[in-house]
C-alpha cells in the first residue's frame, strides 16, 4: 500500500485500498446488486473503514456532506446502480451549489451490458455531469486507482465540490496491478489562480481611501482556513463585516466588528448599510439572489472588490471594480500587508441605529415574547446558551433554518452546517449524524421543522444502530412554516396544503430507542434542554411552538435589499 510495490488485486480491493491511501476512514452507504463485490471486499476492511449503513441513499449523500462540512475532509458515499444512484442526485446538486467536497461511488451494470437497458441501468454520468466538478465511468480495473486519485484531487482542490464515479460491475471483479499515485496536477485544470499583485495593489488603494467600507464574508473564508487572516484584515482596516448564511461562523458572534447576517432574513443594519457603503470587500461568496435582493437596486453606489477562487463568479451577478483571484487565505494576507491601519469610528457607530430598531421591533419580540406560546427564536437562543455557545449547529430548511441561523451564537469556525444554495428539506437529520461522526467531541445540535424531519426520519434507524449522539430539536408548528408565511404575506392567507397532521414524534423516537421529551411551556424549556444535553446519547426534544410565527426581518422576493419587512 506504499504505492511502489505492484500486486494483482480485484477491482473492488483496488477501490478500498485507494480510499485508504486518500485517508478515508468513514463511508456512508447502502448496498445493492451492482455494488455487492465492493461491499464483499469491505467486509475484510471493517477495522480500517467504518461503513455507516444509512436507510436511504439520499441520507447517505447528505451524511457525507455533513461529515465534509464539519471536518473539512472529503465525504464519501457508496451506493448501487439505478435507483441507488438516482437517489443521491439531490445531495450531489446540494454539494455542488454549496461547494462541499464529496465523492460518490455508484455501482453500474457490467460494461458489456451498457446501453441495453439492463436491470437497474441508468446513465449516471449523463445525469450528474451538469451538477458535479467531474463525473467519470470506470470500465476497467486498471483505471480505478487513477480515477480515485483524480476524484479526490478534484473534489478537495480549489473551490471544492462533488465528484461521481460510476463503477461498472466487471471492473469491480477484474484483476489488475495496484499502484497508487496521488493526483497533484491535471493539465488545463488550475484550481487555485495565482494572485495578481497589481489587483491586490488596486484593491488596497480602494480600501485605504474608503470612508464607508463594508466586508461581506462568505464560506470561502472557511474553505480556505482563512479565519485568522480575515480577523487581522478587518482589525487593521477597521472594517465592519457581515456574513452570508454559509459564512456565519467564520467570525465569532461576539467579534467586535461582526455586524451579523446578510440577506433575505438577515440583520437590518448590514443590509441597509450595503446600500450606503462606498467600498464593499466581498470574500468568498457568489452574490446569490438571497444575498442581494433585486440586483437593480443592489449597492449601486459602491466600488466592489471581489476576493474569490473561482473566476466564473467574478461579475456573474454584480459588477466588480477590482477582482482579486486567489484563495481567501492568500488574498486576505496580501491585502493586509498592503493596507494602512485605519479607523472608521463614525461609520461603524452608524450601524447602531438600525441595530436598535431591529432589537425593538424584531429581536425583543422573538426572544422575550409576551404571549404564552413559545417562539422558535427563544428556543434556539436557549439551546445555544446552554451549550456555552460552542455547539455545532445543523439545520434543516425553512423557518427553523432561518431562526437557527439568526439566533444561534458561534464561538468557533465550522459551526454551521445547512443547505444553502439548493435549500433541501430533509437535509438535517442525515447531515447532523454525519457531522457528529466527523467531530465526535463536539455537541451537535440539529434544528428541524416538522416537515423536513419527516422527509428523512428513517435515518433515526442509522442513529440508533450507530449510537450517534445527535441532539435533535424539532420545532413543531404543524405547518410547512416558510411556505405558510409566504401564503400569509403574499397570497391573501390562502393556506393551500401547508397545514400538517403530525404523528406522535416521541413514539417514533421511542421505537428507535431514542430518548426524548415534548414541551410546550416556557417554564419547562430550560429543564428539558438540560436533560437533552446531560450526556452524549441521541435525544429528540420536540418543542411545540406558535403555529403562525413568522421570520422577520424579511426582504420580499424581487425587492431591494433595503426594503425590509419587520412584522
Amino acid at each position: 500500500m506504499n504505492g511502489n510495490k505492484q500486486m494483482e488485486l480485484s477491482g473492488s480491493e483496488i477501490l478500498i485500498r485507494s480510499l485508504l491511501c486518500e485517508g478515508v476512514n468513514t463511508i456512508f452507504g447502502y448496498p445493492g446488486g451492482q455494488i455487492i463485490p465492493v461491499f464483499d471486499t469491505l467486509y475484510d476492511y471493517r477495522s480500517e473503514l467504518h461503513h455507516v449503513l444509512m436507510r436511504h441513499e439520499q441520507g447517505a449523500v447528505h451524511a457525507a456532506q455533513g461529515y465534509a462540512r464539519a471536518s473539512g475532509e472529503v465525504g464519501v458515499c457508496l451506493v448501487t446502480s439505478g435507483p441507488g444512484a438516482t437517489n443521491v442526485i439531490t445531495g450531489v446538486g446540494d454539494a455542488m451549489l454549496d461547494s462541499t467536497p464529496v465523492v460518490v461511488i455508484a455501482g453500474q451494470v457490467g460494461a458489456a451490458m451498457l446501453g441495453t437497458d439492463a436491470f437497474q441501468e441508468i446513465d449516471v454520468v449523463g445525469i450528474t455531469q451538469p451538477i458535479t466538478k467531474w463525473a467519470y465511468q470506470i470500465r476497467r480495473a486498471e483505471d480505478i486507482a487513477w480515477a480515485v486519485a483524480r476524484a479526490f484531487y478534484i473534489a478537495r482542490s480549489g473551490r471544492p465540490g462533488p465528484v461521481v464515479l460510476d463503477f461498472t460491475k466487471n471492473a469491480q471483479v477484474q484483476q489488475a496491478p495496484f499502484v497508487y499515485e496521488p493526483c497533484r496536477f491535471i493539465r488545463s485544470y488550475l484550481p487555485v489562480p495565482e494572485l495578481n499583485e497589481r489587483a491586490a495593489d488596486e484593491a488596497a488603494a480602494l480600501i485605504d481611501a474608503a470612508q464607508r467600507p463594508l466586508a461581506l464574508v462568505g464560506q470561502g473564508v472557511v474553505l480556505a482556513h482563512a479565519e485568522e487572516e480575515l480577523k487581522e484584515f478587518l482589525q487593521k482596516a477597521d472594517i465592519p463585516a457581515a456574513s452570508t448564511l454559509l459564512g456565519l461562523s467564520a467570525l465569532p458572534s461576539d467579534f467586535p466588528l461582526n455586524k451579523g447576517f446578510l440577506g433575505m432574513h438577515g440583520n437590518v443594519a448590514p443590509n441597509m448599510k450595503t446600500n450606503e457603503a462606498d467600498v464593499i470587500v466581498a470574500v468568498g461568496l457568489r452574490f446569490d439572489d438571497r444575498l442581494t435582493g433585486n440586483l437593480q437596486h443592489y449597492a449601486r453606489q459602491a466600488k466592489i472588490i471581489h476576493l474569490d477562487i473561482d473566476p466564473s463568479e467574478i461579475g456573474k451577478n454584480v459588477p466588480v471594480t477590482v477582482p482579486v483571484l486567489a484563495d481567501a487565505k492568500t488574498s486576505l494576507k496580501a491585502l493586509t500587508q498592503r493596507i494602512r491601519e485605519n479607523k472608521h469610528t463614525e461609520w461603524i457607530r452608524s450601524f447602531d441605529v438600525y441595530e436598535l430598531i431591529e432589537q425593538e421591533r424584531v429581536i425583543r419580540k422573538e426572544l422575550y415574547p409576551e404571549g404564552e406560546a413559545l417562539t422558535m427564536g427563544e428556543v434556539v437562543r436557549r439551546v445555544s446558551e446552554a451549550t456555552g455557545n460552542d455547539a455545532l449547529l445543523v439545520t434543516d430548511v425553512g423557518q427553523n433554518q432561518m431562526m437557527a441561523a439568526r439566533y444561534f451564537r458561534y464561538s468557533r469556525s465550522r459551526s454551521i452546517v445547512t443547505s444553502g444554495g439548493l435549500g433541501t428539506m430533509g437535509f438535517g437529520i442525515p447531515a447532523a449524524l454525519g457531522a457528529k461522526l466527523a467531530v465526535p467531541a463536539r455537541t451537535v445540535c440539529l434544528f428541524c421543522g416538522d416537515g423536513g424531519f419527516q422527509m428523512t426520519m428513517q435515518e433515526l434507524g442509522t442513529i440508533m444502530q450507530e449510537g450517534i449522539g445527535v441532539k435533535m430539536i424539532l420545532l413543531d408548528n404543524q405547518y410547512l412554516g416558510m411556505v405558510r408565511q409566504w401564503q400569509e404575506l403574499f397570497y391573501h392567507e390562502r393556506y393551500s396544503f401547508t397545514a400538517m397532521q403530525n404523528p406522535d414524534f416521541q413514539a417514533v423516537a421511542k421505537a428507535y430507542g431514542i430518548a426524548g421529551r415534548t414541551v410546550g411551556r416556557r417554564d419547562e424549556l430550560d429543564n428539558a434542554i438540560a436533560d437533552m444535553l446531560k450526556d452524549d446519547r441521541p435525544y429528540l426534544l420536540v418543542v411545540n411552538v406558535e403555529n403562525k410565527g413568522n421570520v422577520y426581518p424579511m426582504v420580499p422576493a424581487g425587492a431591494a435589499i433595503t426594503d425590509i419587512l419587520m412584522g
